[in-house]
């Protein structure tokens, strides 16, 4: 990937740790370890899981992002440490931590109405959309 033009790296220079943001679901039958076939358990499945704790870092930085730019989860280490079933709320929470040029990293937590159901890190980087979105569609091309 190519390094960062002066705007886009000005803009991430806006962004500072301890910034956060989150993302919520109440949990449904396509929610559950049985649908995404993580388990047979009729209770949150830990893909969703995941998925809501990126989307809370995404909800933390893609707002300050430049046009044309779009973060990319690299990394995740969480642990799903407490059952939700159907019909209660998720919230997850991921506060950045640091930022090593493109790289953002988070501390992700995400909490059920009666306690924290999972914790951990994730790691995002930045990258120019367009260049990334080409990059992807090469493959097709390629044999």
């Amino acid at each position: 990937m190519a390094p960062m033009s002066a705007t886009q790296k000005s803009q991430l220079d806006q962004l500072r740790p301890g910034r956060t943001g989150t993302a919520a679901l109440t949990v449904g039958e396509e929610h559950t370890a049985a649908r995404w076939g993580s388990g047979r358990a009729p209770v949150l499945g830990t893909p969703v899981l995941v998925a809501l704790m990126e989307a809370a870092a995404v909800d933390c930085v893609e707002r300050l992002l430049t046009d044309g730019q779009e973060s990319l989860g690299v990394k995740i280490e969480i642990e799903h440490i407490a059952p939700t079933p159907l019909g209660l709320e998720v919230t997850a929470t991921a506060e950045l931590t640091e930022i090593d040029g493109r790289m953002l990293h988070f501390k992700v937590e995400a909490r059920d109405a009666r306690e924290v159901i999972g914790r951990g890190r994730h790691t995002r980087i930045v990258v120019d959309a367009a260049r990334f979105r080409a990059r992807a569609q090469a493959k097709l091309q390629a044999k």
